[in-house]
């Protein structure tokens, strides 16, 4: 029996498999965001008191002894904590937007492009770099008070473990690490005037780091930290081979595509992340608003998420004339652009305009953005899809025509997924990965609407860029 754990931005899930990657049972517990003028927190410890609560209820129902688990978890953010790895603060959490104002200062100076040309990490106000930075200037007593600042999935294994505080490549992908040495580059840390605060950044476990579980899984089971969710993702999803892609159609809207060749001369966006295997990266495009743009969507038209199917079957492609620019993150996008101040649009509306309407313009918004971003993080073979999306057909088939390519849906906890698989590896435990990451599904676009969508993708691009030239203006 195997457990993967999983700890999102708005849920914290537990999924047990057995040795031929069969989904037995899965627990989830709802977290809460905090939002107000533009800082996101969240509680550390209702975050780590749902984890408890997701492997006690889970652990409870296994008929079995557990050979392992993985851990992983959202990424970036800033979760400060003391010499015991106890919280000094709520967590500042990847969707952040506080530190926009520096960001925007080292767009203007240099400093953000000379970063990338460093790294790969096109820093956005969420990452560390920006937030440590604010915090060091508006709020310094915490990170005196702070002996670690960690991630997400970094805080639970502390807690769980007592092991010492730890991250691994992946996390520390953003945007301090060297993706050539695995190392942090101190120049990066001088740059962002964080030199006399190094001493906060988590030690690298290369490989993850591993330990035994004294508390929420049975005492003495086999732990592994990392990676976090966007690489645990595609491990979980089968994406290894160099051109191949994932979309996670989550809070967050991901495009990660596998490959070997470090460019930092094109366009600073995304981010490169390290894997467990040096030489291979994933480059990533991780825009900042995907099923939570929807959501929005759905509460402020008062629909239900089982009504979506049915509703985008009332309106054509196009939706009648309405478009949205799906930017809905008070931090504004980070891939496949950087646009602090960019914000979401909707154009077309009129007294005409149905329900269906809007939803189907948000749904097409979405595809056309991860168009973009896979396009900028250079997809050239398969493409897996996962995230929360997944659970509506008709979402699936309008994607798949929007990208104009078949999808490999994966459906289930992918992430947890492939944290098992990566403990796995750590561990030395044979597992079948083909089998384990085998699609539940395979998509394909329908020609004449994947030729319209070509067409109103270059629209929609169009639009963008007026609306990057508003948001700078």
């Amino acid at each position: 029996m195997y457990i993967g754990i999983d700890v999102g931005t708005s849920t914290v899930k537990a999924a047990a498999f057995d040795d031929t990657g069969r989904e037995l049972a899965v627990e989830a517990r709802p977290v809460a965001l905090s939002l107000h003028g533009g800082h996101v927190e969240q509680d550390m410890e209702e975050v780590y008191t749902a984890v408890i609560g997701v492997l006690d209820a889970l652990t409870s129902r296994l008929p079995g002894p557990v050979e392992l688990a993985g851990l992983t978890g959202q990424g970036d953010g800033v979760w400060l904590v003391d010499k015991d790895g106890r919280p000094v603060r709520p967590a500042a959490s990847w969707m952040d937007g506080r530190a926009h104002e520096l960001l925007d200062q080292w767009l203007a100076d240099g400093t953000f492009e000379t970063v990338f040309r460093r790294t790969g990490s096109a820093m956005f106000p969420g990452c560390p770099g920006p937030l440590l930075a604010w915090l060091d200037r508006y709020e310094p007593a915490s990170l005196d008070a702070a002996a670690t600042a960690l991630y997400c999935k970094d805080m639970v294994f502390r807690r769980l473990t007592g092991a010492p505080a730890t991250t691994d490549v992946s996390d520390a992908s953003m945007p301090f690490l060297d993706p050539r040495t695995r190392a942090y580059d101190n120049r990066v840390v001088e740059l962002l005037g964080l030199t006399h605060r190094r001493g906060l950044l988590a030690p690298i476990g290369d490989p993850i780091t591993t330990a035994e579980a004294r508390e929420g899984l049975p005492s003495g089971t086999r732990l592994a930290n990392g990676p976090y969710d966007l690489p645990s993702c595609a491990l979980g999803a089968g994406v290894k081979a160099p051109g191949d892609g994932l979309l996670i159609v989550g809070t967050c809207l991901a495009s990660l595509v596998a490959t070997t060749d470090l460019d930092l001369k094109g366009e600073p966006a995304g981010l490169y992340i390290s894997t467990d295997r040096p030489g291979h990266w994933l480059r990533a495009m991780p825009a900042m608003v995907g099923t939570a743009a929807l959501d929005w969507v759905l509460s402020t038209t008062g629909v239900h998420h089982d009504e979506v199917d049915a509703l985008l079957a009332e309106t054509p492609p196009g939706a009648n004339g309405v478009r949205v620019l799906p930017y809905f993150a008070p931090s504004g996008e980070r891939a496949p652009f950087v646009e602090p101040r960019l914000r979401a649009e909707l154009t077309g509306v009129s007294l005409e305009s149905t329900k269906a309407d809007l939803i189907r313009a948000t749904c097409e918004g979405i595809g056309y953005a991860a168009r973009h971003c896979l396009a900028a993080a250079g997809l050239t073979g398969t493409l897996a899809v996962c995230g929360g999306g997944t659970r509506s057909p008709a979402w699936m088939r309008l994607l798949a025509d929007v990208l104009g390519r078949p999808l490999r849906v994966v459906e289930g906890e992918v992430g947890a997924r492939g944290a098992v698989l990566a403990a796995a590896e750590r561990y030395g435990v044979a597992l079948d990965a083909a089998a384990w990451t085998e699609p539940t599904a395979v998509v394909e676009p329908d020609a004449a609407r994947a030729a319209y969508y070509a067409d109103a993708y270059d629209d929609h691009l169009a639009r963008l860029a007026q609306a990057r030239d508003r948001a700078r203006a």
